[in-house]
């Protein structure tokens, strides 16, 4: 085997450094790999029409296309039949958990994994809180069950796709929509077996700690405002029984940007900002009580009116990132009102206006019905939106729902003329999938701006800018280098040592 090139060393110094950044989370994962294939590109690694190839491959378009399809169907409710498919009056898990895996797999086998998970999360958890079983032992296989059923068909997952484009590049034909079934259906049939029998007794049984914690989120930061007409202004905290609460406590008040102890003794006045820290429940018997309000009222919401609430967790590539509520106007820009955050690991007491927001949190956001199915489709700004609760009092007024459920027909009726024309190579993947994004938008299973925000850019910028990192990968010579060190290890022990050796390699990068 040849010496390497100074430029191989080049790029394998570059990817050990993105490694290095996306594990200590250093910026968002797609701007380290656009830094990354800018160094290679400088560095003359590859010409400029490879290291951009990826942004011009199909399947970028493929999968772009798909997450519009997937937010029209979510946006319809057209899997809301669902349910009584995946719920069942036994409580066993061994019997509960087929019942929701194979639906998911064989479902996530033509959708993107993603909507389909932030779909069913919610469900899953209410029936385990009826049934008296532990979501902690459900939410898992779930996944999985989303996962190994994107190995089923050619759409299933993003990763089939480009691995079928690659083959077509190479002068290769690429995979029909079926061809990786007889792999991807013993595969679910494995999986769904192993945690229902045994997978689901190695994962925690976290009801007890539930009970205990009420619902989890014992460590949050909200605020509420002392209203002009409170019964108790001017009493102290201790005579306006907000010394002890119970679940939570409060911590300090705001007057005209001082802070104020928080002593038994200290005189409450109207405009005071309350900030307490507990129990994200007692939000709703505070609120209850006369004299407590938002410190920011719902745009065009009556303030006696009460909204749903929801749980939105911060996405890395969010612009909330860095930023304070305050700073990103939230209620303008996302439409409602941050009633609390939650960290994990730690307690948050700063101002919750004045909070940097950090990926991973958890906001209680408070805001018209349809918040969750907006957001839901916009990975790049939350990871997951969920409904806490539903509206103590019915408003009076409220905007049209966010969902179309009477166009749930058109939205599966597309998806199956989709999947039939590229069963039966009438058309091709890339113009199959496009035709069916075009047709979501048109007949407004999802409107022009939820079709845009359901593209994560964030994920078709990582695959396309890792394909021309690939090519530099393979025009230095370490993809032959390193397909020459797993042959040399194991060919003389037979094609089978090979498969579980690259299967061993691929599956160390794929981590990293």
């Amino acid at each position: 085997m040849d010496p390497l090139h100074w430029q191989a060393w080049l790029t394998l110094g570059v990817l050990a450094a993105m490694a290095v950044a996306l594990i200590r989370e250093v910026v968002r994962p797609d701007l380290v790999f656009l830094v990354a294939l800018g160094a290679l590109l400088l560095a003359g690694t590859m010409p400029p029409e490879a290291a951009f190839a990826g942004f011009a491959n199909p399947a970028i378009f493929t999968i772009g296309a798909l997450f519009v399809v997937a937010a029209g169907v979510q946006r319809t409710g057209a899997l809301s039949f669902l349910d009584r498919l995946l719920f069942g009056r036994s409580t066993r898990l061994s019997w509960a958990l087929p019942r929701l895996m194979v639906p998911t797999a064989f479902f996530s086998a033509f959708l993107n994994n993603t909507p389909i998970v932030a779909m069913l999360t919610p469900r899953v958890q209410e029936w385990a809180r009826r049934a008296g079983v532990p979501a902690s032992k459900l939410l898992i296989p779930l996944s999985y069950a989303a996962i190994v059923g994107g190995m089923m068909t050619l759409v299933g997952t993003s990763t089939n796709i480009i691995v079928s484009g690659l083959l077509t590049d190479n002068g290769m034909a690429g995979f029909s929509m079926f061809d990786l079934t007889w792999i991807g259906a013993p595969s679910v049939v494995v999986v769904v077996a192993y945690l229902a029998l045994v997978g689901h007794r190695l994962l925690p049984d976290r009801s007890k700690a539930d009970e205990e914690r009420s619902d989890g989120l014992t460590e949050c930061l909200f605020e509420l405002r002392v209203s002009e007409d409170a019964p108790f202004a001017g009493k102290t905290i201790d005579e306006a029984e907000l010394r002890s609460l119970g679940g939570a406590f409060l911590i300090h008040v705001r007057r005209e940007d001082h802070l104020v102890p928080a002593t038994p003794d200290q005189v409450l006045l109207s405009g005071d900002e309350l900030a307490f820290v507990g129990d994200a429940s007692t939000v709703d018997v505070l609120l209850a009580r006369p004299g407590l309000e938002r410190i920011v009222a719902v745009k065009g919401v009556d303030d006696l009116e009460t909204l749903p609430l929801y749980e939105a967790v911060v996405a890395d590539s969010s612009e909330l990132v860095g930023k304070s509520l305050r700073d990103t106007n939230f209620r303008d820009r996302y439409g409602g009102v941050v009633l609390g955050i939650h960290r994990r690991g730690e307690r948050v007491e700063s101002p919750l206006g004045r909070t940097p927001i950090k990926a991973g949190d958890l906001l209680l956001v408070e805001a018209q019905d349809g918040f969750d199915t907006r957001w839901n489709a916009d990975r790049e700004e939350f990871y997951l939106v969920a409904p806490r609760r539903t509206p103590r009092r019915t408003p009076r007024r409220t905007r049209r729902s966010a969902s179309e459920p009477h166009k749930a027909p058109i939205a599966l009726a597309t998806v199956a003329a989709m999947f039939l024309l590229v069963a039966l190579e009438v058309l091709p993947l890339v113009t199959a999938t496009f035709a069916a994004a075009i047709i979501m938008v048109l007949s407004r299973c999802v409107t022009g701006t939820e079709a845009r925000r359901s593209v994560n850019l964030q994920v078709l910028i990582i695959i396309a800018a890792a394909l021309g990192i690939g090519q530099a990968f393979v025009r230095t010579g370490l993809a032959d280098a390193l397909a020459q060190g797993i042959l040399a290890a194991s060919a003389s022990l037979g094609i089978f040592a090979v498969l579980v050796l690259l299967y061993l390699v691929t599956n160390v990068l794929t981590e990293i």
